[in-house]
């Protein structure tokens, strides 16, 4: 993965703060102060209930792995994942600094920041 160049994500207004926090190593998330529910990818609205009354909070920054995909093959390999953060989020992601084949579903995980090409921090996730 040390190889593997990540693009810079696209940074729109009401994803800034997030994108900021990656850079400082702190992972967050949206929760509705309507429904008092989380959600991710982080926007202004709620999915959950169209609420527009949304509070940035901080993310432990750990979880597990419910679902993963390893593309490619040898160096150029990566792992796809879907990782259930402790506070019941689920998102998409990269499992790094392992090889693939030592991945499992149900494995416990914490995130980490790789840098992108010229952009800001992507937040990814490593096994303990």
């Amino acid at each position: 993965m040390s190889d593997r160049k990540i693009p810079a994500p696209r940074v729109l207004p009401e994803s800034l703060a997030y994108w900021q926090a990656a850079d400082e190593g702190r992972l967050l998330l949206k929760k509705c102060r309507a429904c008092d529910r989380l959600h991710h990818y982080p926007r202004d609205i709620c999915p959950h209930c169209l609420s527009d009354d949304t509070v940035w909070v901080d993310a432990a920054g750990t979880g597990s792995v419910y679902s993963f995909s390893t593309m490619g093959k040898g160096e150029a390999a990566y792992t796809l994942a879907l990782v259930t953060l402790d506070e019941g989020v689920t998102l998409m992601t990269n499992l790094v600094d392992a090889a693939p084949k030592d991945f499992a579903i149900g494995q416990r995980v914490k995130v980490v920041f790789k840098p992108s090409e010229g952009g800001h921090a992507v937040a990814m996730f490593s096994p303990f």
